[in-house]
C-alpha cells in the first residue's frame, strides 16, 4: 500500500487556484476592498470623485446582490456566507469563476496527471466549486471577526460624539470616516441612508440580521428604543460598549481554556491518519496480508464512521457560546 504523489499534485492544484481567485480579485477591485486597508473603501469611492449617491447605489448593490439570487440552484448554500463576507463578485461572476477554475484544474491534470478523462473532470469540478467556498467562507469569516472586534471602539466614538452634542447621524458619519474597513463603510453607508431618509433604527438592525451578530443587534435596539421614548443615548451606548468588551474578553478567555482541549482533539482526530501514512511509507506491503480479505473494506469504515463521530464529538465539546 504506498502512497500516491497524485494526492500531493491535486494539494498543490488546489492551493494555486486559491491563490489565483484571491488575486484576480484585488485586480478587479483594487487593493482598497483588503480588509482592514487605512481609508475605507466608501471613503476611496468619495475621494475618486464619485458622488455620495453612486457611492451608496454601489454598496448597496454589492450588500444585496447575494440575496437576491437564492433562487439560483446551488447557490443560496453560499448566498449567506458571500453577503456576511461581501464579497463584491457578483453571483454570476463567483459562478463563472468556478467554471474558470474547473477549466484551469482539467487543464493542469491532464499535463501533470493521467487520470482517465472522467476522473479529471469530476475532481475538476469539485475543485472548482470548493475553491470558491472555500475562499467565500475565509472572507465571511474574517470580516465577522473584524467587524467583532472594531465594534467597541466604534461604540466608543458614538459615545464621545454625542457626548459633544452632536445628533446621532452626524457621530456616526464621523465615526465611519476614523474606523477602517470592514466595519468603516457599513457605518459610513449607514449614516449616508439615514440622511436620505431611511429610519437609522431599520438600517442598524438590516445590517445586523445581514451579518447575524448579537452585539449589533443590541446597538440597533438601543438606537430604536431611544428612537421612541428618549433617553441619554451616550450613557445606553457607554454601558452597552462595557458589555460588548467584557463579552469579547469572556470568549477570548473561554477561547484560551478550550485551546489544550481542541488541540488534544485535533490530534486525537489526526493521529490514526497520520500513523497509516508512515506505516504506508516505512513499509509500504505492511496491509497487504489483509486487504484482499472480506471483512477489510467494512472493517476500514466503520473506522473511519467512527473518526468522524470523534471529530464532530469533540468539537462540540470545545465549541462553547458566549
Amino acid at each position: 500500500m504506498t502512497i500516491s504523489p497524485t494526492l500531493i499534485i491535486y494539494l498543490l492544484i488546489f492551493g494555486g487556484i486559491l491563490l489565483l481567485v484571491e488575486a484576480i480579485y484585488l485586480m478587479v477591485f483594487g487593493r482598497s476592498i483588503r480588509l482592514g486597508s487605512r481609508m475605507n473603501r466608501r471613503l476611496e469611492m468619495l475621494d475618486e470623485t464619485v458622488s455620495r449617491q453612486e457611492a451608496i447605489e454601489r454598496l448597496r448593490k454589492e450588500i444585496s446582490q447575494h440575496n437576491k439570487s437564492r433562487g439560483i440552484p446551488f447557490y443560496a448554500l453560499l448566498a449567506d456566507k458571500a453577503t456576511k463576507g461581501q464579497i463584491a463578485f457578483s453571483p454570476a461572476m463567483l459562478i463563472a469563476m468556478m467554471a474558470l477554475l474547473a477549466v484551469v484544474v482539467f487543464l493542469m491534470l491532464s499535463l501533470v496527471t493521467e487520470a482517465p478523462t472522467p476522473v479529471r473532470l469530476g475532481i475538476a469540478v469539485v475543485m472548482g466549486i470548493g475553491a470558491i467556498w472555500f475562499w467565500v467562507s475565509g472572507k465571511a469569516k474574517k470580516r465577522y471577526g473584524m467587524i467583532e472586534e472594531q465594534l467597541p471602539d466604534a461604540i466608543d466614538m458614538l459615545v464621545r460624539g454625542l457626548r459633544v452634542g452632536h445628533p446621532f447621524v452626524q457621530a456616526l458619519a464621523a465615526a465611519a470616516k476614523e474606523i477602517p474597513d470592514p466595519l468603516g463603510s457599513e457605518l459610513g453607508f449607514i449614516a449616508d441612508e439615514a440622511a436620505y431618509g431611511r429610519d437609522m433604527g431599520e438600517a442598524l438592525l438590516s445590517f445586523a440580521e445581514r451579518m447575524d451578530m448579537q452585539d449589533l443587534r443590541f446597538l440597533a435596539v438601543a438606537v430604536t428604543i431611544q428612537q421612541q421614548s428618549g433617553g441619554n443615548l451616550a450613557d445606553i451606548l457607554d454601558g452597552l460598549s462595557k458589555v460588548v468588551r467584557a463579552r469579547f474578553k469572556l470568549f477570548r478567555k473561554v477561547r484560551a481554556i478550550t485551546a489544550e482541549a481542541k488541540w488534544s482533539g485535533a490530534f486525537l482526530s489526526g493521529f490514526p491518519i497520520v500513523a497509516m501514512l508512515a506505516i504506508s511509507l516505512i513499509k509500504p506491503d505492511y496491509y497487504d496480508e489483509v486487504k484482499e480479505t472480506a471483512l477489510f473494506i467494512p472493517v476500514a469504515l466503520v473506522v473511519f464512521a467512527f473518526l468522524g463521530v470523534n471529530i464532530l464529538y469533540m468539537r462540540k465539546m470545545v465549541n462553547i457560546k458566549v
